[in-house]
């Protein structure tokens, strides 16, 4: 029996109160002095400026916010480039401390597609990637596909081949499908998002991945959804959106908007903590993150269904 199709109504609800959220809780994703006490502690708190950039450019892409969504989304996007990033200073001197983390270069890569440009961020990469080494770095396939994206964005030569990159990955060997433990589904679930470019074409999955995900991430998303867990479920609600023949299934998709939280942030797993603010916002970034990025690419797959039918 075929699913019903998620509304977009109910798909663009979750996501505008999401993003709410995050708007209303932003001075949390600023680097503390604790943070900048070494490189490897701004690499971590910068990821989340990262998939914020990426959730803000989706939004935009996809053109289905309304007019208090894209007032959001510009003010985040200024946030995050003036105040946390200092107009890239940041990236450059954390290119140029750990020029080899990958994290750099992706975050920039996202921002550079916005528009933004920092010669020393552009510079200190291009000199890491004259190396043997850059290309000999040795990370987990999927990683390897975000690299590989980064690049593409920036209109760099590819310091490996993509095609080959996807068939290293778990996804690109279409393994046994009960075998998708936590962090496996992970990994499966950023190989899409780097096939994709995060959801903008959906024409770039193989066929024998898609119909491999046809088949089995229905199962998958039902089990996640019984165990409560909003974030990965969340998350591959966001592959079933990059499929070119995506289901948009209405009764997962009320489940996981059930479970967010009336202030509109998404829990990890089962309901909201409690506790110090920045100790919450640490906790549910996240997953109210990929709700808004799951928002975005199915209110714009069912309206496109809808324009179609």
């Amino acid at each position: 029996m075929t699913a019903t199709a998620v509304s977009p109504a109910l798909a663009h609800h979750v996501g505008d109160r999401a993003l709410a959220w995050l708007d209303e809780h932003r001075e949390h994703f600023r680097l503390t002095d604790d943070d900048r006490a070494t490189s490897r502690s701004v690499i971590e708190r910068l990821k989340p400026v990262g998939e914020l950039a990426i959730n803000m450019h989706v939004l935009s892409r996809e053109g289905v916010a309304g007019s208090k969504q894209r007032d959001r989304s510009l003010r985040l996007l200024d946030f995050a480039w003036r105040d946390i990033l200092d107009g890239g200073n940041v990236l450059a001197t954390l290119q140029r401390d750990e020029p080899f983390s990958p994290v750099p270069l992706e975050i920039y890569a996202t921002f550079y597609e916005l528009g933004h440009r920092h010669p020393g961020v552009e510079s200190a990469v291009e000199l890491v990637r004259r190396t043997a080494s850059w290309g000999a770095l040795e990370m987990v396939p999927n990683r390897r596909l975000g690299v590989l994206n980064a690049e593409r964005k920036l209109g760099l030569v590819p310091s490996a081949d993509f095609d080959q990159a996807v068939e290293r990955t778990w996804l690109g060997r279409t393994p046994e499908p009960w075998t998708v433990q936590y962090h496996v589904a992970y990994d499966m679930t950023h190989t899409v998002f780097h096939l994709t470019n995060w959801g903008e074409h959906p024409d770039r999955v193989p066929a024998a991945i898609a119909d491999y995900l046809a088949a089995y991430l229905p199962a998958w998303l039902d089990d996640w959804a019984d165990l409560r867990h909003w974030d990965l479920l969340g998350e591959l609600l966001i592959v079933d959106a990059c499929l070119p023949r995506p289901v948009l299934d209405a009764e997962i998709w009320e489940r996981y908007a059930a479970a967010q939280a009336p202030s509109g942030a998404m829990p990890v797993q089962g309901g909201m903590p409690e506790g110090d603010a920045a100790e919450v916002f640490d906790q549910v970034h996240h997953p109210t993150l990929v709700a808004t990025f799951a928002s975005a690419m199915a209110t714009s797959r069912a309206l496109s269904a809808d324009s179609t039918a």
